[in-house]
């Protein structure tokens, strides 16, 4: 919805864009840089 970057995923590995988002929200509770590839991904994935 911000980036655009789960529906791409979700697009790219046929998946639901809801399904990816819950993810992505969810692994935000583990440790680790999820944010900072989040934003390498918004800056990389071309948008359409």
């Amino acid at each position: 919805m911000i980036g655009g970057v789960c529906a791409g995923l979700a697009r790219r590995y046929g998946m639901k864009p809801g399904t990816v988002r819950l993810l992505a929200v969810l692994s935000c509770l583990l440790p680790g840089p999820q944010f900072v590839a989040y934003l390498i991904m918004w800056a990389v994935i071309p948008s359409e």
